[in-house]
């Protein structure tokens, strides 16, 4: 513990870590059970396609709209409503019997599951000084990829033990735990009963701008370049994160060979690895910054050495047919992938006032450009192969690495509005 600060700000970013981690076991179990389902209620990669894009349908026109309900009701109440309505419609998925209503809890799951990073970089933002908010940011994301990681040890075993509707039952269920815990500790740092003065000083430390007290419009935040850069981050990587998350799964059953029992055993590797690098992508441009490097040249020395690994690592899926090999390039895009955190991005350029707004825009920017590759991915893998799909996955961010720099230009200061 830091004597002079005190920790309650990594209370917080533990709650964060395990919202997300719900968030994307939930969202995890249909890819782990994907082929399972698909022989059993004979549905095709064209029908699997529509109903991953069901959610991200949901997904992408929400999440402009919860961004704006996080500014608006605040993080303590907005994260509150989202998690419990997430749990309820992941559980519904275990009552689906054929396309139409697997598509149609997947669009309520999307619907709620929108405003969990909206609302948790802006606690983020709330709780954390500039020079930590990369790492809580990054604890937010490794969540997501520790869930990934449980989803596919933890959803086998039970399926393999009690049914596939099972998996979705028990893993909603879990979610009303958090909801209580969250109910129960979090409250903005300015009145949480427990913080103390000096914690408090230290999480106020970072001098943002003053920002105008008109309210800003989305209009005014479309028209500026930095903007663009933020959203340019969630256009091209997010369709790579939906392709890792709803088809690395099925590619090691279909394309290596993997048995769900082997699934159960290995598969959570890449998701740990991701979940790795999301918190050394934090970790490594804070111990940078300490030692007298600023916050744009160390966070973009991470971001590009994450753009070289990922496309050497999609190189050597290509060159290798052993599944030893492919498990480990899929863990070095994985690891990759964490590294270059294109979610913090918008707590590294606009004062906290709008984030929630920048971030469920730049959602649902994303969630268009995969809900269109998601329909591209599918026809490509039923008809092609997977390696037109790795070689755009390759390619995407070093692009969105100039894309940023470009429109952005320097990364830790914050913009007056």
């Amino acid at each position: 513990m830091d004597k002079r600060n005190g920790n309650l700000r990594w209370g917080i970013g533990a709650l964060l870590f395990f919202v997300s981690a719900l968030n994307y076991l939930d969202r995890q179990v249909l890819s782990v059970l994907a082929p399972s389902i698909q022989k059993e209620l004979r549905l095709s990669d064209i029908d699997y396609s529509y109903i991953t894009s069901s959610f991200l349908l949901s997904y992408t026109i929400m999440y402009a709209i919860s961004g704006r309900l996080v500014d608006k009701w605040g993080t303590r109440k907005s994260l509150l409503w989202f998690a419990g309505s997430w749990s309820v419609a992941n559980v519904l998925h275990g009552f689906a019997k054929n396309v139409a209503q697997f598509c149609g809890a997947r669009f309520l799951l999307g619907a709620a599951e929108s405003g969990n990073f909206p609302a948790g970089v802006k606690a983020a933002a709330e709780w954390f000084p500039l020079k930590e908010r990369a790492l809580a940011i990054g604890l937010l994301n490794a969540g997501s990829s520790a869930g990934a990681a449980v989803a596919a040890p933890l959803v086998s075993f039970i399926t393999i033990a009690w049914g596939w509707q099972s998996a979705f039952v028990v893993t909603g269920l879990i979610g009303f735990i958090w909801v209580y815990c969250w109910w129960k500790y979090y409250y903005t740092p300015q009145t949480h009963p427990r913080i103390s003065k000096e914690e408090l000083q230290y999480i106020e430390s970072d001098a943002e701008p003053e920002t105008t007290k008109k309210k800003i419009s989305i209009g005014q935040l479309l028209r500026m370049r930095q903007s663009w850069g933020c959203f340019v981050a969630r256009i091209f990587i997010d369709p790579c994160t939906y392709f890792l998350i709803f088809w690395i799964p099925k590619y090691l059953q279909e394309e290596q060979g993997m048995t769900l029992n082997l699934v159960g055993y290995f598969a959570w590797i890449p998701y740990l690895a991701l979940a790795i690098g999301t918190i050394v992508g934090g970790i490594i441009p804070r111990r940078l910054i300490n030692n007298g490097w600023s916050l744009n040249r160390s966070r973009k020395t991470v971001m590009l050495a994450a753009s070289l690994l990922i496309p050497l690592c999609c190189l050597l899926l290509f060159t290798s047919h052993s599944l030893t090999i492919a498990l480990l390039a899929i863990t070095g895009v994985m690891f990759g992938h964490g590294l270059w955190g294109n979610i913090t991005i918008p707590a590294e350029v606009f004062p906290k006032s709008v984030q929630g707004t920048l971030t469920g825009l730049g959602g649902t920017l994303g969630g268009c450009a995969s809900i269109l590759t998601q329909f591209a991915i599918g026809w490509t893998v039923q008809n092609v192969s997977y390696t037109p799909v790795f070689i755009a996955v390759g390619l995407m961010y070093l692009l969105t690495f100039f894309g940023v720099q470009l429109l952005i230009g320097k990364l830790g200061q914050i913009i007056k509005l």
